[in-house]
């Protein structure tokens, strides 16, 4: 135990410039998967004989193994972080689509007869009852995929995009228990806060007459 903590200060400066860069290509990943499933899941809601297909189409990214994903990037985008947010933002898309077109299509009719029966607009009765309801299918979409693209994000070294990875196959090539567990510590540690954060935002933004109907 000594050794490891006598190992972690002298690699210190460098796991800190790692984590920022492992935070960096997950949440650019994230948000760019947010702004392109969420928005698309909404639209299918609507046109739902395209949703089938299009989740199904989206699912087949599901069944490449992310080491060769990341593989296909190179002859397309190079390497660096470019070509690494493309894979984790692919990899992200499915579980926020997904989930908002679960929870999107889930509200009662009767709820969105209702909000027609007094004067709202398609648009008002999306965003002031629709998206309210389905905010926690949404979020738990956007928690899973948090979790996923901090953890994928670790094979991004291999196309030279940085990332604590870069210290977790040091510590393989060195077959140094140590070096790996610099790496992987962090990993965990964030996996943790960010899921913790986002489950608390979720019941942050839930009004509290709705938090007991959409536990997720």
């Amino acid at each position: 135990m000594n050794q490891f903590w006598n190992t972690v200060q002298a690699d210190w400066p460098k796991i800190v410039q790692k984590t920022g860069e492992h935070i960096e290509l997950s949440l650019i990943s994230v948000i760019i998967a947010c702004l392109i499933a969420i928005p698309f899941g909404i639209y299918l809601t609507a046109h739902k004989r395209l949703a089938n297909g299009v989740i199904t189409v989206v699912s087949v990214i599901q069944t490449i193994p992310s080491l060769a994903l990341f593989g296909f990037m190179i002859p397309l985008v190079g390497i660096g972080t470019k070509p690494a947010i493309i894979a984790l933002t692919l990899y992200a898309l499915l579980p926020i689509l997904q989930n908002t077109y679960v929870g999107v299509s889930s509200v009662t009719p009767s709820l969105i007869e209702a909000g027609t029966g007094m004067g709202m607009t398609r648009w008002q009765i999306l965003w002031m009852v629709q998206l309210p309801i389905a905010r926690s299918f949404i979020m738990a979409g956007v928690r899973l995929v948090a979790v996923q693209t901090i953890s994928l994000a670790t094979i991004a070294t291999y196309i030279a995009a940085g990332g604590l990875g870069d210290i977790i196959t040091r510590g393989i090539a060195m077959i140094n228990t140590n070096t790996i567990l610099e790496g992987a510590i962090p990993v965990s540690l964030l996996v943790i806060i960010v899921n913790l954060s986002l489950l608390g935002l979720n019941r942050l933004l839930t009004p509290k007459g709705l938090r007991h109907q959409t536990k997720i």
